[in-house]
């Protein structure tokens, strides 16, 4: 591990796991084990190009000697993927991040249900096997373009808990059909539900879940991707830095890290999308206008933190916990 927190690795194996899916084993340098990590964990990949992504962890967590990262070539990529597609190879060095979980299990839930939709699989492939391990009672439901891209059949069909998990495609060869409402509507009582994939179909199953009247609190999720919508009312304003008292202006179009980086104040951050929580920054006052995918409707209400990399104020001042 260096300086700077970050542990580098050795890509030991590079495999084509679907079309348009590549897998990576990541072990470390030397044959030293890796930090330990839970069912939904991810971590930060520093891509060539000096891009930062994030990927969850998609082998068993009882393993300490390498990391499992399934990689989607984006056709919207703005280089993270493409770079480790079409520029990583086996016994490239790369510098990763101690694995994170904003996506954690509750262990004790009577009854799961996950949602996976393409990629979103690596998270949720962790968790099901963690569940079948402990015994309990869960459904996976798992949503591709088609079987050629759906990645890790193999893997979930040679596992225990295989009659637990349920394929769909957008082709005709679809093994069922899908029909949400009646998934949502057909759940035990005190069902938590954890979704991952794409915005749109994770923004679908949460509206519909919230609408039946799913608790919050049973509601889980992670997004990889932002969605930062500019409003005609996105404005100036001002920061102001609590440590030292210094005033920042913020313009019209210009995120609070770059004004606050343009100051000499440097905050930390990763995606710039407002999903990973990385640049998470305590709010002493004001009134943050949020813009992130991370904080939960609750968190937001809060007013007390808000994600720098793109969200912004409604008051003309916030003063900041830095």
């Amino acid at each position: 591990m260096n300086t700077h927190g970050q542990i580098e690795v050795r890509v030991e194996r590079k495999a084509q796991e679907a079309m348009e899916i590549v897998t990576f084993e990541l072990v470390g340098l030397g044959g030293q084990s890796l930090p330990p990590f839970s069912a939904g964990a991810h971590i930060d990949v520093h891509v060539p190009g000096g891009i930062t992504r994030q990927y969850s962890l998609c082998n068993d967590p009882t393993e300490t000697h390498r990391y499992l990262i399934g990689v989607l070539r984006d056709p919207q990529s703005r280089g993270g993927s493409r770079a480790l597609h079409d520029q990583v190879q086996v016994g490239d060095v790369l510098s990763i991040s101690s694995p994170k979980n904003h996506f954690t299990l509750v262990h004790d839930a009577p009854n799961s249900l996950l949602l996976a939709g393409g990629i979103g699989i690596t998270p949720l492939l962790c968790m099901a096997e963690r569940l079948s391990m402990t015994g309990a009672r869960f459904n996976l439901h798992y949503f591709s373009r088609s079987p050629e891209r759906t990645a890790f059949r193999t893997r979930i069909a040679s596992s225990g808990f295989a009659d637990s998990v349920h394929f769909y495609y957008d082709t005709e060869t679809s093994e069922q059909p899908f029909d949400l409402a009646t998934i949502l509507k057909t759940q035990p009582p005190d069902t938590h539900l954890y979704v991952c994939g794409p915005r749109g179909f994770m923004d679908t199953v949460l509206f519909n879940a919230r609408s039946m009247g799913w608790p919050t609190s049973h509601l889980h999720y992670e997004f990889f991707s932002g969605e930062v919508t500019p409003s005609g009312q996105d404005g100036g304003f001002e920061v102001k830095v609590a440590s030292s008292g210094r005033v920042v202006k913020v313009g019209k179009g210009e995120t609070v890290v770059a004004a606050l980086a343009a100051a000499g104040v440097e905050i930390l951050t990763s995606c710039e999308q407002g999903v990973c929580g990385t640049c998470l920054t305590r709010v002493l006052a004001g009134k943050p206008d949020h813009k992130d995918s991370y904080l939960t409707p609750e968190e937001r209400v809060a007013e007390d933190q808000f994600l720098p990399c793109c969200s912004r104020s409604k008051s003309p001042l916030l003063v900041l916990d830095i």
